[in-house]
């Protein structure tokens, strides 16, 4: 029912509603009967009738209208108390009463709705504003009482107090548009100084206009220019934030969600800000390649190499999720799928690979989103996800928002555990302490899955997945009929699981020797030579 529309409906009452004209003829609870001029009728509800768009009732009286509350609190007081001192006057000349005056309170003299006409009140309501010092007239009486009908208590607030002023009061458009220019044109720039947007702009209307048909303005104004023109862009900022903000779609887009575990399943890699001691005793920031499942948010795989991922260590990640995460030595029993939210008995009776393991989900992908790197689109990792019946999907070039699930779990990463750990080196070398080294041990062999498994940054990276990762609530993860709860990884796989089921996805041996790398050596006599290890077992 719109702002406007009578409150209160009769019988016989003309009303307009679905592009005709009817008649009331009934009233029955909730439901009214309406006759049109054509001999039809119609039973509604009450509900259906009042929100037709077009409903209206003929020479019904205005209802009340609430102004915007909310925004009644953000108008200066001085202008507030204005409209409430109008307000005062309007009401009585309409009603004969002050707002909130008791009922039985007599009208004053010169106000009373039954012995006066409404252009008496009014010229008397002039008289004596005028005499306490107010300018006031009865145009503009009736013009505020009009306001006041239409808007309520906002119409009669000065309008000139509500508008909005331009940042750039009349600055000169051609100068303006040379400063957005330039300004768009500093996205894939190195960032610089506000000095060096004033000198560019400055040779783009030179050569636009001519030399010095447009001056710019001082200093301090152009600076002000600029922040307004550049708010939200990053200009002077970080040059990976302004071009991560300048591949935002131009249109509102719908965020990428998934109702069942591995329905929608991303990977990236990064660097780790935790240095690691090879084999040979240097020390180098490895790289942390993980699979994150959107629908749960839960890690369903990882790995770590010293620098640079290969092919097969993705090819490895696949075998990783299909297989139920081992407890390690030394964990504690608290670790366990028998003591998570995971639903273990129900799982181990369809899977008894799970009766002994960590409390992390095993999750089957359907479609994996990747990036272009070479690691994720050669034959080695296609060839893999064809065998098990995943489906790649390439994100667009340079659009990590794509993949937002997995670029933003770096940075909680980084936060959650990295920072905690022993070596960290913070982002950049800005925020980097002294003497920094590393201090844990990762194979160069990383691509050997029992190697990664016993390196100890591997290992301790796997225990806070299980202890604290999937355990911790996340605040994408809220159920419709609580949403002022944020689930935990391992709580929303378990509501899941439920309805979308479980289907576990075993590899034979062989699948497992197909997706490990290969590495062409001599058989002798004692045994094989790979990274100066001998290899002896039979």
């Amino acid at each position: 029912m719109n702002a406007r529309a009578q409150r209160t409906l009769r019988l016989g009452d003309s009303v307009t509603a679905f592009g005709l004209q009817h008649t009331v003829s009934a009233l029955d609870g909730f439901t009214v009967r309406l006759d049109n001029l054509l001999g039809g009728s119609t039973v509604i509800t009450l509900m259906a009738l009042f929100t037709a768009p077009d409903f209206a009732v003929a020479g019904g009286q205005d209802g009340p209208v609430l102004p915007p509350i909310g925004l009644l609190d953000t108008v200066p007081e001085p202008v507030l108390a204005a409209a409430q001192f109008w307000e005062r006057h309007v009401v009585e000349v309409e009603t004969g009463r002050l707002p909130g005056a008791d009922p039985s309170t007599p009208p004053r003299a010169g106000f009373d709705p039954v012995s006066t006409t409404l252009a008496e009140r009014e010229r008397a309501k002039v008289a004596e504003l005028t005499a306490a010092g107010e300018t006031a007239s009865v145009r503009s009486l009736q013009r505020m009482r009009g306001r006041y009908r239409a808007q309520g208590l906002w119409g009669l607030l000065d309008q000139r107090a509500l508008r909005t002023r331009s940042p750039f009061g009349r600055a000169d458009e051609r100068l303006l548009a040379a400063m957005a220019a330039a300004i768009e044109a500093e996205t894939d720039e190195s960032t610089g100084t506000r000095d060096r947007l004033r000198r560019r702009v400055k040779a783009r209307l030179d050569a636009e206009h001519g030399e010095g048909v447009v001056e710019l303005p001082s200093k301090a104004t152009f600076n002000r220019f600029a922040a307004a023109l550049s708010r939200g862009r990053h200009t002077f900022g970080a040059a990976t934030t302004r071009r991560s903000l300048a591949n935002r779609p131009e249109r509102p887009f719908t965020p990428t969600s998934a109702l069942r575990p591995g329905e929608i399943v991303e990977i990236d890699s990064t660097v780790l800000d935790v240095p690691v001691l090879l084999d040979d005793g240097t020390s180098v920031r490895p790289d942390l390649t993980y699979v994150i499942d959107v629908a749960t948010r839960s890690i369903c795989a990882f790995a770590l190499r010293p620098v640079g991922t290969k092919a097969v260590d993705a090819a490895l990640l696949l075998a990783q999720m299909l297989v139920p995460a081992p407890m390690r030595p030394g964990w504690s029993a608290a670790l366990g799928m028998a003591r998570s939210a995971l639903p273990h008995e129900q799982l181990t009776e369809i899977d008894p690979r799970l009766g002994d393991a960590a409390g992390r989900p095993v999750i089957v992908p359907e479609t994996i989103v990747v990036d272009h790197g070479r690691v994720f689109v050669s034959t080695t990792f296609t060839a893999a996800c064809a065998k098990l019946g995943i489906t790649l999907q390439p994100a667009r070039k340079d659009t990590p928002t794509d993949k937002p699930h997995v670029e933003s779990g770096f940075a909680a990463i980084n936060t959650l555990f990295c920072q905690h750990v022993a070596g960290y080196t913070g982002p950049n070398p800005t925020r980097r302490g002294r003497d920094v080294a590393g201090v844990w041990t990762l194979p160069e062999l990383a691509e050997l899955a029992e190697l990664a498994e016993l390196a100890e940054l591997a290992e301790l990276f796997e225990q806070w997945i299980v202890a604290g990762w999937q355990n911790r609530p996340h605040d994408g993860l809220r159920h419709p009929r609580s949403p002022g709860r944020a689930a935990t990884p391992n709580e929303t796989y378990a509501a899941l699981v439920t309805a979308a089921g479980y289907l576990p996805l075993a590899l034979t041996g062989t699948d497992y020797l197909e997706l490990l790398p290969v590495k062409w050596r001599a058989i002798n006599e004692y045994g094989i030579r790979i990274g100066h290890r001998t290899y002896d077992c039979d």
